[in-house]
């Protein structure tokens, strides 16, 4: 039985989403997962060689990701670098198809930039644009956003840009990653 580790950090709970979704496909091809947010205390007592994949997800919000993504990856990037391994990236400018390709995508460029680990495997994944349940001064710089890049700016507007087929597709790709890396 394949074990899988997925991590991610999320603001507004769709990255959760998306992780739990990659999870619930890895169960039910077998595999055993380990789901762990990246700020929890799960997050500080993980037995890295119990897995033989792992994939770290992460949302950008103004373009970038939350500092405790790359204080996290700082702290485990030797871990991380270990296993067969996996990055995905959630953004909304990824409801573009273009935006979906990791040379096309500013925000996973940036990530890679940034970033002490390099991951082995890359995946862009479209998030959701939900302007009711976001802080005002959230809504409105993404609106403002949103504006700059021809995207959803109605204040009501609750739109999942996220392909669910494709992050199922996406979560087959973890087990071949850990298969490859077997042989």
């Amino acid at each position: 039985m394949t074990r899988v580790l997925v991590l991610y950090f999320t603001r507004g709970g769709h990255t959760a989403k998306i992780a739990n979704a990659i999870a619930d496909q890895l169960t039910f091809r077998g595999a055993k997962v380990d789901l762990v947010d990246i700020n929890s205390a799960a997050a500080t007592c993980i037995n890295w060689p119990d897995y033989e994949v792992v994939a770290l997800g992460a949302c950008v919000l103004y373009g970038t990701y939350d500092k405790s993504v790359f204080k996290f990856i700082e702290q485990n990037a030797e871990a991380l670098g270990a296993l067969p391994n996996s990055f995905f990236c959630v953004n909304v400018v990824a409801r573009n198809p273009e935006k979906r390709i990791p040379e096309n995508n500013k925000y996973l460029q940036k990530f890679i930039a940034l970033s002490p680990w390099t991951p082995a495997d890359l995946k862009i994944i479209a998030g959701k644009v939900d302007y009711p349940s976001w802080p005002w001064y959230d809504r409105w710089m993404i609106q403002l956003i949103m504006k700059m890049t021809k995207g959803p700016t109605d204040p009501k507007s609750v739109i999942d840009y996220t392909d669910w087929a494709d992050v199922k597709v996406y979560a087959d790709h973890l087990l071949e990653l850990a298969e490859v890396t077997a042989i």
